[in-house]
């Protein structure tokens, strides 16, 4: 009796085994020799994602952990970290189609059928994805920067392969096709450091001193924590304006790279309060009003 049930249990399984067997080994289509069966769309979906997931742990591996150790900046660090992601998971799907037995020479018509796709309509997304790269490789720009691109300001947050997402000051997020790094003017504001210098006119009445100007100004900037004490900020007198004399100061800061305006308008308040309260004339533009003799006859007959 328990022998019988035994044979019916085993026999049970065998045809549920291969009953899944046969599922597994249905085939969908062709690939030049090879048959893609369900089983095998499985192992293959199975087999990138364990790629892509893969990939991107190595890829905070190197960044947070391997070059952390060295003296490269973030922005360099993840660009050599995202290069390194792009190779693994290049040479793993070749590694995965021909472990898994696909006659590769089918993806040389697929990849024929994608060139005249190319051509005809994904020039742009091809452009993009090549000046990404472009961009890993020669670091134009790198995450952290400040850049101006066209009318875009902002930092620079991530470098995908056909975009960068760029943060205004306003907290708006910005998406800039990676080919306009390649193919239009960039500023790159921290691209070597992040010290840069400003210049903020200053005018006052020709009676002023300009000595004592120039000492109010520097105090002004030395006494501002967010302006580097080296390299020193320092004042030139700029020129003879038509009603004033224009002077340029000139400082040098790092907290303030994304902000200039926000520095730019704690110099002026305080510049302000320390003019009025030192006595210095703000001028203001001033014309002279010439009238001919003969329009001066005109007006006295009236």
């Amino acid at each position: 009796m328990i022998q019988n049930i035994n044979e019916v249990a085993k026999e049970k399984a065998q045809g549920i085994f291969d009953w899944f067997a046969e599922i597994m080994n249905f085939g969908l289509f062709n690939l030049g020799d090879s048959k893609l069966t369900i089983g095998l769309l499985l192992t293959l979906i199975l087999s990138f994602l364990v790629l892509f997931v893969g990939a991107e742990w190595i890829r905070k591996l190197i960044v947070n952990k391997i070059l952390s150790r060295y003296q490269l900046d973030l922005g360099t660090r993840r660009s050599i970290g995202t290069m390194v992601k792009y190779f693994l998971i290049l040479a793993g799907i070749f590694s995965i189609l021909q472990t898994n037995g696909l006659d590769l020479s089918a993806f040389g018509i697929l990849a024929g059928a994608v060139g005249v796709g190319i051509g005809f309509g994904l020039q742009n997304i091809t452009n993009n994805f090549i000046s990404g790269l472009i961009i890993l490789l020669e670091q134009p720009i790198k995450e952290g920067d400040r850049i101006e691109v066209g009318d875009v300001s902002g930092d620079v947050i991530k470098i995908s392969a056909r975009s960068t997402m760029i943060v205004t000051n306003d907290n708006i997020s910005i998406i800039v096709p990676n080919s306009q790094f390649i193919d239009s003017q960039v500023i790159n504001w921290s691209h070597n450091d992040r010290n840069i210098r400003f210049n903020f006119p200053v005018g006052v009445a020709y009676k002023e001193d300009p000595q004592k100007i120039r000492q109010i100004l520097l105090d002004i900037a030395k006494n501002n924590s967010g302006i580097l004490n080296l390299p020193e900020p320092d004042v030139l007198f700029d020129e003879f304006g038509d009603s004033s004399l224009n002077f340029n100061l000139r400082v040098w800061t790092s907290e303030y790279i994304n902000r200039p305006k926000v520095l730019k308008s704690q110099l002026y308040y305080e510049i302000f309060r320390r003019f009025k309260e030192e006595g210095v004339e703000i001028p203001f533009p001033q014309r002279d009003l010439n009238l001919s003799s003969g329009f001066e006859k005109l007006i006295n007959k009236g």
